[in-house]
């Protein structure tokens, strides 16, 4: 089905929230709609298409460069040679032949054992010997820069000792969207004199003796920011989805899950008790599949129909750097009479052409969405999460929200910085530099993910989000690929199996809007070096080439 036919038949459509946050069914109602629709078809589409021409515009699916057979069977192979000899070390240290190291259980045959057997196996034979590429410790602000403490290893990384030198690199990995993570600035100021009236913590939870006068404001501030009725703001981010999926349902709800929904998402929604069913990435068809079952079939046990069903997606997808469809995932959720929880963690502030997340950068209505969810450890520069919505979910979950209740409130620095950060972005501080640094991020993003592809690499994800992976595929090049970025004075982020699939290891570079553009040079530069060394230009839609600045290229016209 169409975007516009859903759009068509979802125009008088609407719900409210508190029957969410109250725990009252409309699912009962779900059945009959479904033989309800077909008086809408005969409406005329035209005025529809000219009224979401730009929503249409911003949709983009993004179709990856399918990997070739033969990168996938060179990466399973180095997988099965990494178990293998793995095995035989695990048999040499269990007769003594060689030493064992590591987390050991030392109970008895007779107790369950503490440590799963295969995270182990991973960890001693995999892991350890790529240890020295994470973990490192970081002695300076996460700025474009930092400096990293240099450690060395003389069993295999094993064990570390420090040499009390310093090593300055670009600074690649970190979440600093847009710069704000800063020790000298409007920000941090604000945040420093806030020690002086608040102290560092308020040694209590938001219900007791914990709601700081900055709390509210910041609180107040940001529904005027994302166009809501109320926010709740919370300490951690990781926590936020954790303790509130929870609040929202339980047992005889479904739960439907974006299959690459960040662990924090997936926790919550298993912590919930809601049974859930995962729907493949960004598919709405799949989506709609999965819906229209959920609702003939009911609950699998008793059948009857499920108490609530809650979609949850992500704004930008951390690994994957795609955006959600959100329009068409807005009409399938009126359509059908679901709930929406989308995570804005890596897009708020950072996408969008004044930063307020995929919201923005699609159009749609704020009040659309049901539970709008974001962190502060991004974009923001700071800590924490928050929850935004209607003001009737915002009074259950100050009830409910075991984050809410239990957990310390956000410190007074931590608050007084993302409070500061936001009123830049809002320009409500007389300047206009928070719109410079959103322009100049995605600025940055457009000019580094063209020069990579450009150069032959295989890159996912979004032409705006500032999420940026490339693919190694084969995890000796993944951890080859991070050490000589370091001899080359850059810090980069590489991930591999279990975080993604076996084949779906890849070096993730985040933008910021403090690179300049002979930052960006330097480390294309490198990247282009280091991807011929180990020959990562894997590429068959764009021939490898070396990469060449902007000003190289400006001067071969002339």
């Amino acid at each position: 089905m169409t975007f516009d036919k859903l759009l068509v038949n979802n125009e008088n459509q609407s719900t409210e929230f508190i029957k969410l946050s109250s725990g009252l069914s409309n699912s009962e109602k779900q059945s009959n709609s479904l033989h309800k629709r077909n008086h809408s078809r005969n409406l005329s589409t035209s005025s529809l298409k000219l009224k979401n021409t730009v929503k249409k515009r911003c949709i983009q699916q993004e179709k990856y460069e399918e990997t070739s057979k033969l990168q996938v069977f060179f990466t399973h192979l180095c997988y099965t040679i990494l178990e293998i000899f793995g095995h035989i070390r695990e048999f040499m240290r269990k007769w003594g032949l060689e030493k064992r190291k590591g987390a050991v259980d030392n109970n008895t045959e007779d107790f369950a054992p503490l440590f799963n057997s295969y995270e182990s196996f991973h960890t001693r034979n995999v892991y350890v010997r790529n240890r020295d590429c994470f973990n490192r410790p970081v002695c300076s602000v996460p700025g474009a820069e930092i400096e990293l403490v240099e450690r060395k290893s003389d069993d295999y990384n094993w064990t570390f000792y420090y040499t009390g030198e310093k090593i300055k690199v670009l600074n690649m990995g970190s979440y600093n969207y847009l710069g704000f993570a800063e020790n000298n600035g409007p920000s941090s100021k604000s945040a420093m004199k806030s020690i002086e009236d608040f102290g560092v913590s308020s040694c209590s939870s938001r219900q007791e003796l914990g709601t700081l006068k900055c709390h509210l404001e910041l609180e107040e501030l940001l529904a005027k920011f994302l166009g809501v009725e109320a926010v709740l703001t919370f300490g951690m981010g990781y926590s936020t989805n954790v303790t509130n999926i929870p609040t929202l349902v339980g047992k005889n709800c479904l739960i439907l899950s974006d299959e690459l929904n960040h662990v924090s998402l997936i926790l919550g929604s298993r912590l919930s008790g809601a049974t859930i069913r995962v729907f493949k990435h960004n598919n709405v068809q799949d989506l709609e599949s999965k819906l229209k079952k959920a609702i003939i079939e009911g609950h699998p046990v008793t059948r009857r129909p499920w108490r609530k069903i809650l979609i949850v997606v992500e704004g930008v997808y951390s690994m994957e750097g795609t955006i959600t469809p959100l329009p068409e995932i807005i009409a399938l959720k009126k359509k059908y009479k679901a709930y929406l929880y989308l995570d804005e963690a890596h897009s708020i502030g950072a996408v969008g052409p004044t930063g307020r997340g995929v919201v923005e950068h699609y159009g749609c209505d704020p009040k659309d969405v049901d539970v709008l969810m974001g962190t502060f450890s991004k974009s923001f520069g700071a800590a924490g999460g928050y929850v935004a919505g209607s003001q009737k979910l915002i009074d259950s979950l100050k009830n409910t929200s075991h984050s809410h209740c239990y957990a310390s409130s956000m410190s007074a620095p931590v608050c007084m910085q993302t409070k500061k950060t936001l009123e830049i972005i809002m320009g409500l501080d007389g300047t206009k530099e928070g719109q410079r640094r959103i322009e100049q991020l995605a600025e940055n993003t457009r000019y580094f993910r063209d020069k990579l592809k450009k150069m032959g690499f295989i890159v996912y994800g979004n032409s705006t989000s500032p999420v940026v992976p490339t693919l190694c595929f084969l995890p000796s090049k993944v951890v080859a690929f991070n050490r000589l970025m370091l001899e080359k004075g850059i810090a980069v982020v590489t991930v591999g199996y279990p975080a993604t699939s076996l084949v779906g290891s890849r070096v993730r570079f985040c933008i910021s809007a403090a690179y300049t553009r002979e930052m960006i040079d330097k480390v294309l530069q490198a990247v282009c070096e280091c991807g011929d060394q180990i020959g990562l230009k894997f590429s068959r839609k764009n021939p490898a080439i070396k990469f060449k600045t902007q000003k190289e290229t400006e001067n071969k016209r002339f």
